[in-house]
This record gives C-alpha cells, sequence and structure tokens, in this order.
C-alpha cells in the first residue's frame, strides 16, 4: 500500500470513528437499510392477520429492528466474552477470602462472579443499578491509596482496563504514564502471595487516543518483571477465538501472538516480600 493510500485510509478509519462515537454507526446504518424492505412487508403481512383468538392487542409505535435478522443468535467470541469466563472460572476454583476488581465490565465479569460471591469494585465511575453481593468505592486508582487499602486483598483483577487509565475516557485525569501509577496501586493493593486477573489488548504498541492503549507483549513483561509470577495465561486472537498459552516465558515477544488487537490474558502471584 503506498504512503498516499495508508494515509487516506487512516483518514477514513479517523471519520468512522468520530461519526460512531457521535451515535452514528455507518456499518449498521447500511444493514439497516438492507432491512427496511423486509420490515415494510412483515408489518403490511401482520396487519392482515386475525388477532390469536381470546386475544385482543393495540398497534402500539412501531419499533423497527432492522438490522437483527442478519446478526448471530449471540456471541460466543471475542476478548471480552473470552476474558469474563476464564477469570470467574479462577475465582470460583480459587475461593479467595477477599476479591476486589478494578475497572472491569460489571455486566460481563463482575455479573459472573456475583453470582456464586461477594465482590467489591472500585471505579472512577459510580455503577447504576444494585445487586447485594455487589458493593463499590468510587476510587481513582490512579491516585494514592489510603493506608488501609495497601495489602487488602488476596485476590485482585483489572481486566480491559489498565490501557484506558489517563486518557480522560472516563473522566479520569488526562495523564501519559497513568497507567503506571494504576499498574503500582494494584500491586499495593494485593497482600503478597495474592494472586492479580488481568488482561489488556495486544498487538504493536500504540495509543488510539482517547479509547485505550495497546501493549506489546515485551511492554507487559517490563509491567510484571520483579513483582510476578505467571501461573497460568492465554491470548483471544484477532478473530476472538482464545488459545491457552503453555509457558508464558518462551513466548516469542517479537510477534506479539501475530495479533494486532488481541488481549493477553494473566494470572499472576505477587512475589512474596
Amino acid at each position: 500500500m503506498s504512503q498516499r493510500h495508508s494515509l487516506l485510509l487512516r483518514i477514513a478509519v479517523v471519520i468512522f470513528r468520530c461519526l460512531n462515537a457521535i451515535g452514528f454507526n455507518a456499518i449498521r446504518c447500511c444493514v439497516g437499510i438492507r432491512g427496511l424492505p423486509a420490515f415494510v412487508r412483515d408489518a403490511w403481512g401482520f396487519g392482515q392477520q386475525p388477532s390469536a383468538p381470546g386475544f385482543q392487542f393495540g398497534w402500539g409505535i412501531p419499533a423497527p429492528c432492522l438490522a437483527d435478522r442478519y446478526l448471530a443468535g449471540g456471541t460466543a467470541s471475542g476478548a471480552y466474552f473470552h476474558q469474563d469466563l476464564w477469570a470467574a472460572r479462577h475465582i470460583y476454583r480459587a475461593a479467595p477470602r477477599r476479591h476486589i476488581d478494578v475497572g472491569s465490565r460489571v455486566d460481563g465479569f463482575v455479573a459472573h462472579v456475583a453470582t456464586f460471591r461477594s465482590i467489591e469494585i472500585l471505579d472512577i465511575r459510580p455503577p447504576s443499578g444494585f445487586d447485594p453481593n455487589i458493593s463499590f468505592r468510587n476510587i481513582d486508582v490512579m491516585s494514592k491509596l489510603a493506608p488501609d487499602d495497601h495489602g487488602c486483598c488476596d485476590s485482585l483483577s483489572c481486566l480491559h482496563a489498565l490501557e484506558h487509565f489517563g486518557l480522560g475516557r472516563y473522566g479520569d485525569p488526562v495523564k501519559a504514564d497513568g497507567f503506571l501509577d494504576g499498574w503500582e496501586n494494584l500491586y499495593n493493593l494485593l497482600q503478597p502471595g495474592g494472586v492479580l486477573y488481568f488482561s489488556v489488548p495486544i498487538g504493536p504498541p500504540r495509543v488510539e487516543f482517547n479509547a485505550h492503549r495497546v501493549f506489546s507483549i515485551e511492554q507487559i513483561n517490563q509491567l510484571i518483571r520483579n513483582k510476578y509470577s505467571v501461573i497460568e495465561s492465554a491470548y483471544v486472537d484477532d478473530s476472538g477465538a482464545i488459545h491457552p498459552i503453555q509457558s508464558w516465558q518462551a513466548v516469542d515477544v517479537s510477534r506479539n501472538f501475530d495479533c494486532d488487537f488481541g488481549c493477553a490474558l494473566l494470572a499472576l502471584r505477587k512475589h512474596d516480600g
């Protein structure tokens, strides 16, 4: 691809992402237009049919669902699907004394864990809704921790969250090295010998402001070196499939599992002392 074509492609991607950010999804729009004739046909046909015996329904305001017929019946793939199940299964088997989560999906991973135990979540934004197994504290994990929070838990999770720290996306302060502050505080929250369940996007290292960072395997190794031992690992590739890793130490750090935007999943044990 020529330099000019590469630049045009990057501009097109930026425009698409900006439109998507303000609520206009060009792909969904095209799929929706494709479904419009079927909606009109089905609505007309439905209106010509007699009501079900013994049941009367008035016509409410139409709510066209134009793209659903072309979508899969649920998605059992992708980084979030696999990481949420992977980490929740680990916590179920480990049965830790106290588990804290930092910034992971409440309607995914946190909900999975809340089905079988209590879980505390720390986030810069409060969740909406309530569940008796979920407690919340409003904390910016880039900031200095309270003394009582040091070594306060034996199990900790931070799934697809650290890459956002310091980019302002969630109202956090813009800070180029904010992820390092957050990483240090994750270490401080966990007691020696405790386990951190951790995931971030992997591929050629870059910042896609203000959505996220993408980390290389070498950068992940920089983070965990001298702090943690890898006790289990896996990765999700660009197609959304999960792959167990037999030995993290034997990974070819130069290839990033051939991912452009994959996801590394790591269970890390904090070093004693």
